[in-house]
């Protein structure tokens, strides 16, 4: 007599064998139309044209909602860059040499730059530089359209830039992005060049050390990139000093330290929901000061004061969760996508700053992932675009809304900012869960070509 327990045992494991060949052929299937679609439209998603002529398209488009469209978001370049520019060509004073400075450094290049072509003329100036430098950037990506991953980095980065809308040409931040991405890019082949380059972006905006972390963490050759980093900042230190600028050059460290908590950042929901409901005390005010509208009521300078070691902590704390996976042998390649993803998410979700355009940072890491992962960064992708979509809508046309917490715009931004975490969350469950390729045959065996 067969017992019954042996004889059930292969038909279950029949059944499981046939579940999973019907999942592996549903997704082979999936695979094999997408492939096939792409290989349908591959001439006109890789060729020249199309994509200079949608970066063109987009460009213009994203310019004339600068200029025509509702809100004033040239408003920083018109009013506050500007001015900086004009004090700097009149002998009135320098920032960042003369006076203190929010920015590091290097932001008075792009400040002064457009200042070539005429006051009148330096709102225009400013957009064409911007999209230069995105010119710039998209070449270094476009520039081997043998690889479709990069290629289709590229549309999804155009996509990106509709999604966020005029936020994405009209800060100083939108001269940061393009450096970074094209140092990302570089440090496959000029590693140092590309250190050289993010450093240089750190020194217009802070947020490029996030990378500069992950690099060290996942590199390698983390001491000789360590070494570029510090070098690199050591000449623009020394440059500084020779034109005069003392202990301003670092003015932008202690700048940043008293600010309070601006509307947009995550930590703001918590007086935003107040002052919607009523709650004394709770209420939106601009900071004459800073130049922006931050939050005030019970308990918000306590909060001011935590986020920034709050900050620090969660960023140290991923930072260990990277290294803890490269010392368990993941590659660079599998690595430092993900935990350049999380550390960028980490310097905005627990920003108590949070501006709109700190979103256009999170372009430089899913281009990285989608160029070095592929398909495994659709998530990551789909979830960062949502999240500038949304980020429009708040900033520029709907901000008076949220300046009187309308509860319908204090929603979208909840969402918004949800979305950080949700990021994060995915880029930290990435980190958790990697193995070294020699446990994973899966990761060992998928090609990483770009």
């Amino acid at each position: 007599m067969v017992n019954a327990g042996t004889s059930r045992a292969p038909r279950a494991a029949k059944r499981r064998g046939r579940r999973h060949d019907e999942h592996s052929g549903e997704h082979s299937n999936e695979h094999n139309r997408a492939r096939a679609w792409l290989a349908r439209w591959d001439w006109l998603v890789r060729h020249p044209f199309a994509l200079w002529g949608v970066f063109a398209f987009v460009h213009v488009f994203v310019a004339l909602l600068c200029i025509f469209g509702p809100g004033w978001p040239l408003g920083d370049v018109e009013t506050v860059y500007r001015s900086w520019a004009v004090a700097a060509e009149s002998g009135a004073y320098r920032v960042g040499i003369d006076t203190e400075f929010v920015y590091p450094i290097v932001a008075f290049i792009p400040v002064v730059l457009p200042l070539a072509f005429g006051p009148v003329w330096y709102p225009l100036a400013w957009l064409g530089l911007v999209t230069v430098l995105d010119a710039a950037a998209f070449a270094c990506l476009v520039g081997r359209r043998d690889s479709l991953r990069r290629v289709l980095a590229a549309w999804w980065w155009l996509g990106f830039l509709l999604l966020l809308g005029p936020i994405a040409l009209a800060r100083i931040d939108s001269v940061t992005v393009p450096l970074v991405i094209m140092a990302l890019l570089w440090l496959r082949t000029r590693p140092l060049w590309g250190t050289a380059l993010l450093t240089v972006a750190t020194w217009v905006k802070v947020w490029p050390a996030a990378i500069i972390a992950a690099l060290f963490v996942a590199s390698k050759h983390r001491w000789q990139m360590l070494a570029a980093a510090a070098g690199t900042s050591a000449l623009i230190v020394a440059l500084a000093l020779i034109l005069g600028s003392g202990w301003n050059v670092f003015s932008f460290v202690t700048e940043q330290t008293g600010r309070g908590i601006q509307i947009e950042s995550p930590v703001s929901l918590l007086w935003l929901w107040q002052a919607a409901v009523g709650v004394d005390g709770a209420f939106v005010y601009y900071d004459k000061q800073i130049l922006t509208y931050q939050v005030t009521g019970a308990g918000v300078d306590v909060a001011a004061a935590v986020m920034t070691p709050l900050l620090v902590l969660a960023a140290l704390a991923v930072v260990l969760l990277g290294w803890r996976a490269a010392r368990a042998g993941a590659s660079f390649s599998a690595l430092f996508p993900p935990l350049v993803l999380a550390l960028v998410v980490t310097f905005i979700a627990f920003n108590k700053v949070g501006s709109p355009q700190f979103i256009g940072w999170l372009a430089a890491p899913v281009i990285l992932g989608l160029v070095m992962r592929g398909p495994a960064w659709r998530a990551p992708a789909l979830l960062v675009a949502v999240a500038a979509g949304l980020t429009q809508i708040i900033y520029p046309y709907l901000y008076n809304w949220l300046l009187a917490t309308d509860p319908t715009m204090l929603v979208v931004l909840s969402l918004r900012n949800l979305l950080e975490f949700v990021i994060l969350a995915w880029a930290v469950i990435e980190l958790w869960t990697m193995k070294s390729p020699a446990l994973n045959p899966e990761l060992s065996n998928r090609t990483l070509k770009e």
